[in-house]
C-alpha cells in the first residue's frame, strides 16, 4: 500500500469518514476474528476487541498531524487488537493444558510484511502450528526458541531420543496439515522443501 493510501485511511479514520471506516472494517475484521477464535475467543469477543482497538487507533490518530508508523496502519491495528486480547486473557486467568506454551504462541510477533499473500501464508502456518496437541506444541516451541535436544529433554522430562523422534514426527505432521489445507494451493505456497525450511 502506498503512502497516499495510508494517508487517506489516516484522515478518514480521524474524521470519522463512514466509507473509509467501512472499508477498513472489511479489510481487517476477518483477520482479527481469525486470530481471536484461534486463541480462546469467539466472534463477539472479536467485535468487542475490534471496536476497542478502533477507538484506541482513533485517539492515537487524533494526536498526530502526520502519519509516522514504521509499519502499515493495518499491521499497527493488528498489534493493538492482539495486545488488547492478550491483556483480556491474562485478566481472565485462562490457562490451557499447555500452560505457558500457549501464552508464548500468543506473544509471537506477527510478521511485518506488506505483501498480502505473505501474510496469508503466515496465518496458514500459524493456524496449524497452534492446532497441534500440547506435547507437539511444547517440543516445537522450545525448539523454535533455540533450545537443544538435551535442554528440551530436561525441560519436558522426556528422554533425548524421544524428544528427537517427537520433534521429527510433529514437524512432519505440521507440514502435512499445511499441505492438506484447501488454502495451500490457492495461496501458491512455496514447495515442500521451503516449508521444511520454515519448520526446521
Amino acid at each position: 500500500m502506498g503512502q497516499h493510501d495510508e494517508n487517506t485511511i489516516f484522515q478518514g479514520i480521524r474524521n470519522g469518514d463512514p466509507e473509509v471506516l467501512k472499508s477498513f472494517y472489511k479489510r481487517n475484521f476477518n483477520i482479527i476474528l481469525s486470530y481471536i477464535t484461534r486463541n480462546s475467543g469467539n466472534e463477539n469477543d472479536a467485535e468487542d476487541i475490534f471496536q476497542d482497538a478502533l477507538i484506541s487507533l482513533y485517539q492515537f490518530l487524533k494526536k498526530e498531524d502526520t502519519l509516522h508508523l514504521r509499519c502499515s496502519i493495518h499491521t499497527y491495528f493488528y498489534s493493538i487488537c492482539r495486545n488488547l486480547w492478550i491483556s483480556k486473557l491474562r485478566r481472565a486467568g485462562k490457562v490451557s493444558c499447555c500452560g505457558k506454551i500457549n501464552e508464548i504462541a500468543l506473544e509471537l510477533e506477527p510478521s511485518i510484511l506488506e505483501d498480502t499473500e505473505a501474510k496469508e501464508q503466515e496465518q496458514l502456518y500459524r493456524k496449524h502450528l497452534l492446532s497441534l496437541n500440547c506435547k507437539c506444541k511444547n517440543i516445537l516451541f522450545l525448539f523454535f526458541e533455540g533450545k537443544s535436544m538435551k535442554e528440551i529433554s530436561k525441560l519436558t522430562n522426556y528422554s533425548e531420543g524421544y524428544v528427537r523422534k517427537r520433534k521429527f514426527e510433529c514437524k512432519e505432521y505440521l507440514i502435512q496439515l499445511i499441505e492438506n489445507d484447501p488454502l495451500y494451493n490457492e495461496l501458491m505456497l512455496p514447495n515442500r522443501r521451503n516449508i521444511r525450511k520454515n519448520v526446521s
